[in-house]
């Protein structure tokens, strides 16, 4: 049974994970942390005490960390003191602060990523290819869509399709971001030529396929050495 830790258990995707590991018999919540401060601080979920107190990561053997970057810092700190795997989806990092992942990344194993959805993760594999077999004929522009609580645009997740797509091609990638309602995350990557357009879309349709990713990565990174880890990695 590996025990788990959630971060931010009592926002949107914090508390879909809550419920989807209670499903699971691979797995057991053994810590809800919310930040100080918060009136949640000590509410009941299932069986358990939300708390601010990151020291309670001695009693897990992953922390699954959905929350905001002024967040990220603290996290990586105690992962790193208490010797514990991370599952990191949080986006709008700092240079910094990936700097950071990959040095506690030398002392914990970490999955990284700013997408656990496994579809998402298959369009980073296949999205050079398409680039590299298309050629420097065709033009390619990315556009995201989220709700419009989302903080950082564009998304990490189109500046890593941007990334991928600049590696194979050499060329910058522009991007364009829309924040309205309650998207869950759309994202749709345009190829156009002088006489045709390829479109590839991904549409999220609830947060379960983030949630699932993510728990399927902390089965998978518990049982892996020190390291830095993408869901290509767990993918495969």
């Amino acid at each position: 049974m590996i025990k788990l830790g959630i971060a931010g258990a009592c926002g949107k995707m914090g508390r879909r994970i809550f419920e989807l590991a209670g499903h699971d018999k691979d797995l057991e919540v053994a810590l809800l942390l919310e930040k100080k401060g918060t009136p949640l601080i000590g509410r009941e979920l299932g069986k358990l005490k939300v708390s601010s107190n990151l020291d309670g990561l001695f009693l897990v053997d992953v922390l699954v960390d959905f929350t905001l970057p002024e967040a990220a810092d603290e996290h990586l700190d105690y992962v790193a003191k208490y010797k514990k795997a991370l599952v990191l989806g949080t986006t709008g990092l700092s240079d910094a602060q990936k700097n950071k992942i990959e040095e506690i990344a030398k002392i914990v194993p970490v999955v990284f990523s700013p997408n656990m959805s496994i579809g998402v993760n298959v369009l980073f594999s296949i999205l050079p290819e398409i680039a590299k077999k298309l050629g420097p004929d065709y033009s390619v522009e990315i556009v995201e869509a989220h709700h419009k609580a989302k903080k950082d645009a564009p998304s990490g997740t189109a500046k890593k399709m941007a990334e991928l797509i600049t590696q194979a091609t050499k060329k910058d990638i522009p991007m364009h971001s829309i924040r309205l309602g309650d998207i869950f995350g759309d994202h749709e990557i345009v190829f156009c030529g002088n006489s045709e357009r390829i479109e590839v879309k991904h549409q999220a349709h609830s947060r379960d396929l983030f949630a699932v990713g993510a728990l399927k990565a902390a089965k998978w990174v518990f049982q892996q050495p020190p390291g830095l880890y993408s869901m290509q990695d767990v993918l495969k």
